[in-house]
């Protein structure tokens, strides 16, 4: 796997200032308007993300390409309007759901189209890391042979076959938050197993446009492509962050990285965001900033957004502008705590899931099951689903019910949109500025520090070869300078912790015996370490484990300052064993507690996230923090069933934390050997990720042990190098990016 591949590339940007002569002659109230293009133009460039961008050059996509899409007669119907009087665009406008027709329509939607696709191949091709596409008109609605909802020609549809075709990529992923289901995206792949859609869309069972039946969760796909066409149908008004999370985290994600596609393209509408008269949704801008950074672990980060609808031109801009400063690689901003997702979404998620469980690993794993006879799939297919037994989880009865009414022509050609009153407008608008208000977008220039000293090598095993060993440090060293790394972090000047800053978790009598090996004789210094479970000292120990604490309080200082957005340590002696008055497991003093004990006395944070994924239990980090509620411990190690390195019955699940600390401890112990990305990505995505949003850390903390990794002894796991960093990425969306990995234990080098 080479390190190096994206160092250089670029987030691209492709629009065209002529997209603004695009616009309704009949009525100048028209939601999809000129100003939804310039607005969120203007906003990006307020926040000098413009200039930071590879800007593609515009151009109109040919009739071959269209015709991947389109029928002949349709697309030279749309020709023809080019040169069509007004009354004549008028009339045509009737027959056509939610649409208009301008002189420029034609010239327009032929540029949406070719941007999108030239943006979305140069992504594919790696030429682009990732980029966006700020066009009108949209393009989801518009059928093979029909304008639909503001959309003549389906730019993402089209894209998506072009790559497919030419470049001959067997999975892409079609990510739809549009606030309106874009069923002219679901029929162009409906049989195909190539592309897997998935659409969040307000529905309320039909009644929501654009009306239809097959907008709903059991239209599935058919053939081959069944299973992989997903819709989220949203039965209530006023849903926003928490239920967009919780189906990213309990349905998407799971679904998508069994998938593992080779390119994300994001069907970005933003009238789901508050304010917007269409949706009636609450999804702030910032929340698409998170949205946008979990996809960003998808396909080597190749995503390609595209704009679609969003009529709140004050959140639009928002939206559009944070999502592209996300793909900048700036941190995603804080959003605050996730509340309970409303109850019509849960219904929501627990009907998709047993919808898709017969086709979807990830979906079947919540327990046993039985087999019901449910007629779930309509005029599709009928078919046995798996439901999970009432011990393990509520059984849920799938239901549904359609009350919608879809339009017919002759269509209106105004007054079908709702309309906002202007103390709405007035109210909405002074909520939107308050959050951009306290929306904190500040970041530090300095992306990440690293610390790490060759003295902490000294300190080895003088009996036996041992595999926590000085050549575990300088293999991550060596690898970072091959790799171009190193030299783009920060290196932070490592000093020695003091005694006052080990007491902050240590007894002062642990820390004086450990100081004493300093000047013992061999047999002595032996006899101390037979004293603990798993040690070896040398004289060197002492000042390496000072070195290893004082190495992470550097990096806590200066990532919590602001210095530098993240950091990583590269230490040793590893930490999370250590308890407060005896080292244990290769650890003396316990570096990662230390440095949250240090965050939140020295820097007064309230709020911290440990994530400890080394295969063993981190019963020293555990039992520092157990009943205090500031720290929230997440361990997911092998505990099988006690027999497991530390063997202690604490590290199992029903172990949560007692006094105010009780629900801020959360161990995930694995029962059995061998498990890999699937199982901790299912941990990420099912539980970890769920909590953290609801915490809401200021900082996170990552215990780094690598000895789950694919090829290390000890762990006898298959965590690959790609899962490690997939789980790196999606902390990176907490905390504002404040995230410092701290190296625990990993004998495998290559993956160290």
């Amino acid at each position: 796997m080479s390190l190096k591949g994206n160092v250089d590339s670029k987030t691209g940007l492709v629009y065209d200032d002529r997209m603004v002569e695009h616009h309704c002659l009949f009525d100048p109230d028209y939601p999809e308007c000129p100003q939804r293009f310039s607005h969120s133009l203007e906003r990006c460039r307020n926040y000098g993300l413009i200039d930071r961008c590879h800007k593609l050059q515009s151009r109109p996509a040919t009739s071959d390409e269209l015709l991947l899409q389109h029928d002949s007669e349709y697309i030279e119907l749309v020709k023809g309007t080019s040169s069509a009087d007004d009354e004549h665009l008028t009339n045509l406008s009737t027959k056509f759901d939610a649409v208009y027709f301008h002189p420029a329509t034609y010239d327009l939607s032929l540029l949406s189209a070719g941007c999108t696709i030239d943006l979305a191949t140069d992504i594919a091709t790696g030429k682009l890391k990732n980029g966006m596409a700020i066009i009108r008109p949209p393009g989801h609605h518009a059928l093979k042979d029909k304008a639909c909802g503001y959309c003549y020609f389906n730019n993402v549809a089209i894209a998506a076959k072009h790559i497919i075709d030419n470049l001959k990529m067997q999975r892409i992923l079609i990510v739809d938050w549009d606030v309106h289901h874009g069923q002219a995206t679901q029929y162009a792949f409906y049989d195909d197993p190539r592309v897997l859609y998935f659409s969040i869309h307000r529905y309320e069972n039909g009644a929501m446009w654009p009306n239809l039946r097959e907008s709903n969760y059991d239209y599935i796909g058919i053939g081959k492509g069944m299973g992989f066409n997903v819709n989220v149908p949203l039965n209530k008004i006023g849903l926003g962050n928490s239920e967009y999370l919780a189906i990213f985290q309990q349905i998407l994600m799971p679904i998508a990285y069994e998938f593992s596609p080779e390119l994300v393209i994001v069907s970005a509408g933003y009238d789901a965001a508050i304010g917007c008269q269409e949706g009636e949704m609450e999804v702030t801008p910032a929340c698409y900033a998170h949205l946008t950074s979990m996809l960003m672990s998808l396909a080597n980060g190749k995503i390609c957004v595209v704009l679609e609808g969003g009529y709140c031109l004050k959140s639009l801009s928002e939206g559009v502008a944070l999502t592209l400063r996300t793909l900048l690689g700036d941190p995603c901003p804080l959003i605050g705590s996730i509340a309970e997702p409303d109850a019509s979404a849960v219904e929501t998620i627990l009907n998709v899931i047993n919808a898709h469980r017969p086709f979807w690993k990830c979906l079947q794993f919540q327990g046993t099951t039985q087999s019901v006879d449910l007629d779930i799939y309509s005029d599709t297919v009928s078919k046995k689903v798996d439901i999970l037994e009432d011990n393990d989880w509520p059984n849920h009865k799938t239901t549904f019910e359609y009350v919608g009414v879809p339009p017919e022509e002759p269509f209106p050609l105004s007054g079908f949109y709702p309309v906002q009153s202007e103390a709405v407008k007035v109210e909405l608008a002074k909520r939107i500025d308050e959050l951009i208000s306290k929306t904190d977008l500040l970041f530090p220039t300095q992306r990440t520090c690293i610390a790490y000293d060759k003295r902490m090598a000294l300190h080895r095993n003088l009996q036996e070869i041992h595999p926590e060993k000085p050549e575990r440090l300088m293999a991550i060293v060596t690898r970072l300078e091959e790799a171009e790394l190193l030299q783009r972090c920060k290196l932070l000047e490592s000093r020695m912790s003091t005694e006052e800053e080990l007491a902050l978790i240590h007894r002062k009598e642990h820390v004086q015996e450990m100081k004493d090996t300093e000047t013992m004789k061999p047999r002595e210094m032996l006899k101390v370490a037979e004293k603990f479970r798993s040690i070896f000292l040398c004289h060197d120990s002492y000042r390496s484990s000072l070195l290893a604490v004082g190495s992470v309080l550097q990096i806590v200082d200066e990532v919590v300052s602001g210095r530098s957005q993240n950091g990583a340590a590269a230490v040793r002696p590893p930490g999370h064993h250590a308890e407060n008055d005896e080292a244990c497991g290769f650890c003396i003093f316990n570096n990662v507690a230390l440095a949250a004990k240090y965050a939140l006395d020295k820097h007064e944070l309230q709020r911290i996230l440990i994530l400890d994924w080394d295969v063993h239990h981190g019963n020293g980090i555990q039992n520092s923090f157990y009943d205090d509620p500031r720290v929230l411990y997440i361990s997911i190690h092998r505990y099988n069933n006690g027999g497991f390195f530390p063997s202690w019955k604490n590290a199992n699940y029903n172990y949560v934390g007692k006094g105010r600390g009780e629900g801020f401890n959360v161990n995930i112990p694995w029962n059995t050997v061998g498990l890999g990305d699937a199982d901790y990505l299912a941990a990420f995505t099912n539980i970890v990720l769920p909590i953290a949003y609801q915490f809401d850390p200021q900082l996170v903390l990552i215990s780094a042990g690598f000895d789950a990794a694919r090829g290390d002894f000890l762990g006898n796991c298959k965590v690959s190098p790609e899962g490690y960093a997939t789980m790196t990425q999606l902390l990176c969306g907490l905390a504002n990016g404040k995230v410092i990995l701290t190296l625990e234990g990993g004998d495998r080098k290559s993956v160290v």
